[in-house]
């Protein structure tokens, strides 16, 4: 993708999960500075469409993910069974990482099978399918903090080349120390966008992005500031809070050094 070329979208859902943030209604209501930002940590719902055992063993990775996710579909109205799926993270689910360094550094060394597969970065993608019926083609991808702009324009890029919707599921989750140290990412947080080739019923905006380059658009106010660059999912909430305050916006989201990734919004 050249920075010349353009890609676009429709946003039919949201879903919101994050520090003071539990959903899109509230979240709305604070990114559009009605309400006050209280950071208080993130409440994980139970993964209720798990069947008993996966959801026993389903992570805080993956409770967040389904949560942002499903909720983004279900403002769109969309069937999650039969919509192409990206996933976006920084990292994979550290707790397990975690668990499964003690063990590797212990004299038992034996490793449980079934803590190895909930380690690996596309369990929430393996998730989602047994929660969803979903047999649509899916990715699963990271980035570092760059994460939500490549998952961002791997699901235009999708809808470019299959005039097809797409769910992006963006999220991250804190590690347990001694990695917390390295790596300080403080809670779990979630975001869903359903994206659209073009607007339907429950369309709230169109986006364009391209490639360019400059600084990352900040937010005014500390807390909420603070949570853009300590959880990498976060970065899309400059975007977020365009679409609360339901006007049409210019700003720009981190990607690969130098690259960054610019975002035009549309109210409909």
């Amino acid at each position: 993708m050249s920075a010349e070329m353009s890609l676009s979208a429709w946003i039919d859902g949201v879903g919101l999960l994050a520090p003071g943030l539990p959903d899109w209604t509230h979240g709305q209501a604070v990114l559009a500075g009605r309400e006050p930002h209280v950071p208080t940590p993130t409440v994980l719902p139970a993964p209720m469409v798990l069947p008993p055992n996966e959801r026993r063993r389903a992570s805080r990775v993956v409770r967040v993910a389904l949560a942002s996710g499903l909720a983004a579909l279900e403002q769109a109205g969309v069937d999650p069974s039969g919509v192409a799926a990206v996933f976006a993270a920084s990292t994979a689910d550290g707790h397990n990482c975690h668990a499964l360094c003690e063990t590797l550094a212990s004299s038992d060394q034996r490793v449980s099978p079934t803590r190895f597969h909930n380690s690996l970065h596309n369990t929430p993608a393996g998730y989602w399918s047994i929660a969803t019926g979903a047999m649509a083609a899916s990715q699963s991808l990271a980035a570092y903090d760059a994460s939500f702009a490549a998952g961002l324009l791997e699901a235009l890029v999708q809808i470019h080349a299959t005039a097809a919707p797409c769910v992006l599921i963006a999220y991250d989750a804190e590690y347990p120390e001694p990695i917390a140290s390295l790596r300080p990412i403080p809670d779990a947080a979630g975001i869903g966008l359903a994206l659209s080739p073009q607007a339907g019923p429950h369309s709230v905006a169109r986006l364009d992005i391209r490639l360019g380059d400059g600084p990352a658009t900040m937010l005014d106010t500390p807390s909420l500031e603070a949570l853009r660059t300590a959880i990498p999912a976060l970065r899309c909430l400059p975007l977020l809070q365009a679409l609360a305050s339901g006007k049409g916006s210019e700003l720009v989201v981190e990607y690969l050094a130098p690259l960054s990734l610019h975002v035009h919004l549309t109210p409909c």
